[in-house]
């Protein structure tokens, strides 16, 4: 038997809708056995994209017919997206709000290093970087939610220059516009290239920033959140 002419003309469609059906029916059997129909995360900024990237390419292929939503949010804007429904799994740094009706659990850090550029006073040998720091303007990441509002984390400078992006922030420090921190695996290019020259400021090896899992206690994460928050906490482990 061949196939008519009208016969080719519709084979492609027949198998964009077997390749349809096929996916409903794989979908269908994941809720029945409680699997998610979608999983809606937002991150930090501060999470090395790299690492997100091998979770989220490992989820995807454990989970094909659950839909992730990725959000990529900067400290109390984490909190608050998981508050109102439009995440269902956060992960945050240091500054999450102690809320009630969230649970959180420690899942991993990212190292945090004082940068300048070669051409900052503060890269110059010699020079007093205690002092000299507490002077000069230091580039901050900014929250956009009221959470965690007053809140700090790693302000040296009295003079600060506050963004809500981070890649903002390393173009500035780049172009010598400011000092500040940046997460290690960000700049470690940079570093080794001698666009960036890491600062030795006092005290500053304890600048770790914790990276928690946060949810909502009435909405528990399913198996896949749960199995992609495991995927995360491995990645961060490794180097």
């Amino acid at each position: 038997p061949q196939l008519t002419e009208a016969g080719r003309a519709v084979l492609a469609d027949a198998r964009t809708i077997a390749l349809g059906v096929g996916d409903m029916l794989a979908r269908a059997r994941g809720l029945i056995w409680g699997l998610e129909a979608e999983v809606a995360l937002v991150v930090d900024v501060m999470l090395p994209m790299a690492k997100l990237a091998l979770a989220l390419d490992a989820f995807q292929s454990a989970f094909p017919t659950v839909t992730l939503r990725l959000h990529v949010e900067a400290l109390g804007a984490i909190t608050q997206l998981v508050l109102n429904g439009t995440a269902s799994v956060g992960i945050g740094g240091p500054l999450l709000a102690n809320v009630d009706g969230l649970a959180t659990q420690q899942i991993g850090a990212v190292r945090l290093i004082p940068v300048a550029a070669p051409s900052h006073p503060l890269s110059a040998p010699g020079a007093t970087l205690a002092t000299a720091a507490r002077k000069s303007v230091q580039l901050v990441l900014t929250d956009r939610s009221e959470l965690t509002k007053g809140q700090e984390f790693g302000v040296v400078s009295v003079r600060t220059w506050r963004l809500a992006d981070l890649g903002a922030k390393h173009a500035l420090l780049l172009a010598g516009v400011g000092w500040g921190s940046m997460p290690e695996p960000m700049v470690r290019d940079d570093l080794a290239a001698g666009r960036l020259v890491r600062l030795n400021l006092d005290n500053w090896e304890n600048g770790a920033y914790p990276l928690q899992a946060v949810h909502r206690t009435d909405k528990p994460p399913g198996p896949a959140a749960r199995w992609l928050m495991s995927q995360l906490r491995e990645v961060l482990a490794t180097d």
